[in-house]
């Protein structure tokens, strides 16, 4: 697979500063709709979620306010599809000024990102996060969604998944995923992306601060899982994202290297469930930070990803 096609979303004339963390999906017309968060600064009270359309022959909408339930950070927006024959696309975002306080929130477009319900917490009361915290959910074979989800607080990092069987109007949280926090530096795991191999067989990896991605797996539908161990794949505590391609090849989108600096960002595949990833793309190798990204499987058997370019733009790329 190579590059085909890679855009900036906007240019200089962005109504915001700083830009991060991504989101995207496929669109019923084969346009794309992707997802951020914006502002001043990570952090900051004036932080967003934003959105711009591609059209099915090109070309960018500007950038649309999506949300902006209270005069606080906002953070990390996922959307989901999970049906590709209608226009209903699912966002999920956080909000709140520190990560152990966040409070996730709802929204559903039933027309491809042009109008929004009002956004509802989730969970109500609940603190911390649920639902997904950086990555897509997936819909499993059997028709439930399941999400990775992680905790953050001032010592540990910790993760669990997050379950769905009525079409995300309620959650089941698992409880966190075993790992021994003796075994990996730093404070832990987070984020986890999600892939299932064959009906029930479902598979994470996770971003760290030990150096490595780290994996889990689970032989019922994401309700129990294995211990997280890391696997031989470096990370730089930096997002990453799995898609699983219709031949059963994995898609992995990450900055491999074990150091801090978050580039260069490539793509890695592999051929048996994740065992090894001999094949690799580059996406960025210039010196500054590209990150977090998003990556899913196309309809024309390609994929598209986006990630942030030097916490200033949003990049949309696809790969055939």
């Amino acid at each position: 697979m190579e590059i085909t096609t890679s855009e900036h979303i906007f240019a200089e004339d962005r109504p915001f500063l700083s830009c991060h963390a991504s989101s995207l999906v496929e669109l019923a017309d084969g346009g794309f709709l992707v997802v951020w968060f914006g502002g001043t600064r990570e952090s900051a009270d004036d932080v967003a979620i934003w959105s711009a359309r591609r059209g099915p022959a090109g070309g960018w909408s500007a950038p649309r306010l999506v949300a902006k339930v209270e005069a606080s950070a906002h953070w990390n927006p996922v959307i989901f599809r999970a049906d590709s024959s209608d226009g209903r696309v699912y966002l999920w975002f956080k909000v709140g000024p520190k990560i152990p306080t966040w409070r996730t929130y709802a929204a559903v477009s039933e027309d491809g990102g042009e109008t929004w319900s009002a956004p509802v917490e989730l969970v109500p009361g609940d603190e911390g996060g649920r639902g997904p915290v950086k990555n897509k959910p997936i819909l499993l074979a059997n028709g439930a969604w399941l999400a990775g989800a992680s905790l953050e607080t001032a010592t540990a990092w910790d993760v669990f998944a997050d379950r769905s069987e009525d079409g995300g109007v309620t959650w089941q949280a698992t409880p966190l995923i075993p790992f021994d926090h003796s075994r990996c530096t730093g404070k832990g795991v987070i984020q986890p992306t999600l892939w299932e191999s064959a009906p029930g067989q479902v598979h994470m990896l996770l971003r760290s601060t030990g150096g490595r991605i780290y994996r889990s797996d689970s032989a019922d539908g994401g309700r129990t899982w294995s211990e997280i161990v890391p696997t031989n794949l470096p990370n730089n505590n930096s997002g990453l994202d799995v898609a699983r391609l219709a031949d059963g090849r994995l898609a992995l989108i990450c900055n491999p290297v074990a150091d801090r600096e978050r580039t260069p960002l490539s793509i890695l595949f592999s051929r048996n469930n994740g065992l090894t990833w001999p094949e690799r793309i580059d996406l960025e190798t210039e010196p500054g930070e590209y990150s977090y990204p998003a990556i899913i499987p196309a309809a024309d058997g390609g994929l598209a990803v986006t990630y942030t370019w030097r916490r200033e733009r949003i990049v949309w790329a696809k790969i055939a």
